[in-house]
């Protein structure tokens, strides 16, 4: 960050106080008003700029002294330097109440370029406006000598962004040829050097050397941003600083033109995809202003890919190749937009740039905006582009997943392309185990990106594969880093290790028989479905030792998140597809086939799914990374979407009671994952029911009541020689309420459940029951036991409360949704004696 120095004066700078602020500014604005203004004044103004420019919040300067400011700003006295920082002070303190600058009477480049951004920093729309027609009549007209436009193109610039409404038709116009021929026409030759003045300059002067390309070699063609010289040209700056902001105007102007294309050219859309269209002028025509931009642009964007393709001599010039050819493709792309008669001519041309750096990884990024041209243009050219796609997202993220800024431009990539990746290839969504890398590695800024992705890669082959990718995220996190490390370790190491022998280290497991085909699944590229989700318990285990890694515990920390996601998308869907049925069923066949078509696109969200995800969610519940506050996190999320999945679909209850039962059973299950098993007790005594599933029979709710029975007798018995297994008091309560409800469904169970209620006052008041909960909640289990047998006393009340009719209202939801105060109702009516409770 900043050196000690440096965060010493910045300290200084936010500490001052408003007096001492005064003062100083009083002597600033003395040595402005002297006749010369020196180094003081310079030094004075450097260090109020770094005032008024270290705190979050505005500084309040005096109004006659920013008056000042403004005054020393505009003189033609002034030194460039004093300028400078007038203009720095002032738009730090935008937007500003005392400012009376004006860029109407101006007409020196560089004072117009310093005013211009002072007040373009206020925001307002009508002072940018101004801005924007004064600079653009300054452009239209022939500047004085010793006056360069290269001050005022950085203006045009900020005002393109802030108002592109600013300029006129006929301005737009004026610009676009201007800026055609600065990218066309400037000069081959190399500036020359400022004499120095010195008693020893020599006056003779050297005739000017060629521009070279960045190889070294003279150059031949027309002057780029990618040429070199010692020296440059004002029209070679102008030309560098066009080619900056050519992306921008062209989006903002270059596609309003799209009518005026000549009868002759729009006739070549229909060559084939190998012939070249002309869009040059042709004898007697001349092309509109905008149409030649976009011609002049083209032609320059093909100059920079050939000289990209040439061997730098510095690592620099290399940076800034890299650079200037994702500018040049993707410039490319918007003027094909703009104007399909350049689509053929652009695709053979990256088609050749595509298979050239391809194998090289240092190009990587220039991929992401070769693809995203052939998904905008490849259906109108007719070319196959899935190998760019496959390429794309198969071996970039496995390869580079670790290099944060390409990892955000992909992801972002994929988030922008999403719908277009989901409706033409199918290589997106099987490449999804590819970039959840990029996630799995730079997990805390990637998270919002992945939530708006994570919806496009589900579909009925990838939900459940996905299910496990992200319970196994920070295991993924752990195997990266492991993978990272073996590649870096010498050829001699590479190879060690006794196969028969059990490794020590993860680095030794990473290529260890036993574990390479666990590894192998878990940093699979694509799609790859696993039988057994028990097969990577034994890689879990040895990775634990790198669950501490801060990158696998931000890792982990996104998961939750991710998950909420992932169950509502598939929750969402289900509600929809139960809406098209429903609608079917009210309208007749001619919505059949538009559900039947709907159902082929979401039949991931079908009954089966859920049943599956069910039974996945109580069995991976065992099968987590070991890190204790991930685990908590995550019984947490899968406990609430479990009682959703079973909101969403009631059956599965019956049919999957063996699963059911089996989890259910286990006392430790209550203890060491209470989320869920609270959720899972409740889902069955709200929905174990003949009204949500007619094969739900007597002999179920009885074998379900014996099971949860158990359990709540195992964690309440009266054990003086142990201690009492301890369990949330919400638990214990959601239990009884369970059992209740279903002994209401099977009245020959009331008995055996009221006398277990009736245990309940000998259960709170035991010293081992006291010793683990405090007073409020074993209060709260009393009182519930007690609603709840009053309750039981009138069986058919009992029966009405606890199996309410389907709801098909909301009257009828929100009436369902009021059991506490059912509960209150009748235990005020069977005991009007406050405080009364049974023995």
């Amino acid at each position: 960050m900043f050196t000690a120095a440096a965060e010493s004066f910045l300290r200084q700078a936010r500490e001052i106080q408003e007096e001492e602020l005064r003062r100083f500014t009083g002597r600033v604005s003395a040595l402005l008003q002297s006749p010369e203004a020196g180094p003081e004044a310079v030094d004075g103004l450097q260090r109020l700029h770094l005032t008024v420019a270290a705190t979050k919040y505005p500084r309040k300067l005096d109004g006659k002294f920013v008056e000042l400011l403004q005054t020393v700003l505009c003189s033609p006295k002034s030194p460039e330097q004093i300028q400078v920082l007038c203009a720095a002070i002032l738009r730090e303190m935008s937007p500003c109440n005392d400012l009376i600058l004006s860029c109407d009477e101006i007409h020196d480049t560089k004072l117009l370029s310093l005013v211009s951004s002072v007040l373009l920093a206020q925001e307002n729309k009508s002072e940018v406006a101004a801005v924007g027609q004064h600079v653009a009549k300054v452009l239209e007209r022939r500047l004085p000598e010793g006056q360069s436009a290269r001050f005022l193109l950085p203006v045009l610039a900020n005002v393109i962004s802030l108002s592109p409404e600013s300029l006129t038709e006929e301005q737009t116009n004026v610009v676009s040829k201007k800026l055609a021929d600065w990218l066309r026409y400037a000069s081959i030759q190399q500036g020359m050097a400022q004499p120095s003045g010195g008693f020893f300059s020599s006056p003779r002067t050297k005739q000017p050397a060629p521009i070279t390309e960045v190889d070294g070699t003279v150059a031949t063609d027309f002057f780029t941003v990618l040429s070199v010289a010692q020296h440059y040209t004002q029209d070679q700056w102008l030309n560098m600083q066009t080619f900056s902001m050519l992306r921008k105007w062209l989006l903002c102007y270059g596609g309003k033109e799209l009518d005026t294309l000549h009868p002759d050219d729009k006739a070549g859309m229909d060559r084939s995809v190998t012939s070249v269209v002309p869009t040059t002028a042709t004898a007697g025509r001349l092309l509109p202003p905008r149409e030649r931009l976009r011609d002049k642009a083209f032609e320059y964007c093909q100059r920079l890919i050939e000289q990209s393709n040439r061997r730098p001599l510095k690592k620099d010039d290399g940076d800034l190749q890299k650079a200037c050819l994702i500018e040049a493709v993707t410039i490319m792309d918007i003027i094909c937009k703009q104007d399909s008669s350049y689509v053929c001519r652009a695709v053979s041309f990256l088609r050749i740039l595509y298979s050239r750096i391809c194998g090289d990884a240092t190009f990587a990024r220039a991929l992401l905006p070769i693809a995203q041209f052939f998904l905008n243009h490849s259906k109108l050219a007719a070319v196959d582009s899935d190998a760019i796609y496959k390429h794309l997202f198969t071996d970039i993220p496995a390869q580079l997943f670790h290099n944060p800024s390409l990892a955000f431009e992909f992801v972002q990539f994929c988030k922008d392309n999403s719908q277009l990746f989901t409706d033409s290839s199918s290589i997106f969504r099987q490449s999804f185990p590819n970039l959840f890398k990029f996630l799995a590695w730079n997990s805390p800024p990637l998270i919002s990106e992945f939530v708006d992705l994570l919806p496009f890669l589900l579909d009925a082959g990838t939900t459940i594969e996905i299910f496990h990718l992200l319970l196994d995220l920070p295991c993924l996190t752990a195997a990266l880093d492991v993978q990272l490390r073996a590649a870096a370790l010498p050829a001699s190491e590479k190879a060690g290790g006794d196969p028969a022998g059990k490794p020590a280290t993860c680095l030794e497991a990473f290529r260890h028989p036993l574990y390479k085909s666990m590894f192998q699944h878990l940093l699979r590229t694509r799609s790859a479905p696993q039988d057994d989700p028990e097969s990577l318990v034994p890689l879990r285990q040895l990775l634990g030792s790198l669950a501490g890694s801060p990158r696998v515990v931000q890792c982990a920390e996104a998961v939750p998140v991710l998950l909420e996601l992932f169950f509502r998308v598939v929750a969402e869907i289900r509600h929809f597809l139960c809406q098209l049925s429903h609608l079917a069923g009210c309208f007749g066949g001619w919505l059949l086939d538009v559900t039947a078509e709907t159902r082929a696109g979401f039949q991931f969200a079908d009954g089966s799914l859920i049943n599956q995800l069910v039974v996945l969610l109580l069995q991976r519940s065992d099968q987590l990374y070991e890190i204790p506050a991930f685990k908590e996190d995550v019984y947490r999320v899968l406990g609430s979407q479990l009682a959703v999945l079973c909101s969403l679909r009631p059956a599965l209850v019956v049919e999957l009671s063996t699963e059911i039962l089996e989890f259910s059973g286990a006392v430790s299950n209550i203890q060491n994952k209470e989320a869920i098993f609270t959720h899972m007790a409740w889902a069955i005594g709200e929905y174990l029911s003949v009204s949500h599933d007619k094969r739900c029979t007597v002999e179920q709710i009885t074998r379900f009541f014996e099971t949860l029975e158990a359990v709540l007798f195992e964690i309440t018995q009266l054990r003086p020689q142990a201690s009492t297994p301890s369990c949330a008091p919400r638990a214990i309560s959601v239990l009884m309420a369970t059992l209740t409800k279903l002994a209401a469904r099977s009245q020959d169970l009331i008995p055996r459940v009221s006398m277990f209620l009736s245990k309940m006052r000998t259960f709170v008041q035991s010293p081992a029951a006291t010793s683990v909960y405090c007073e409020e909640d074993l209060e709260e289990i009393l009182i519930r036991a007690t609603e709840l047998m009053n309750l039981l006393k009138m069986p058919s009340v009992a029966q009405f409360v606890f199996t309410p009719p389907q709801a098909s209202t909301r009257f009828q939801r929100e009436v369902n949704d009021s059991l506490p105060l059912a509960l209150r109702m009748v235990t005020q009516f069977l005991e009007p004696a406050p405080g009364s409770m049974p023995v």
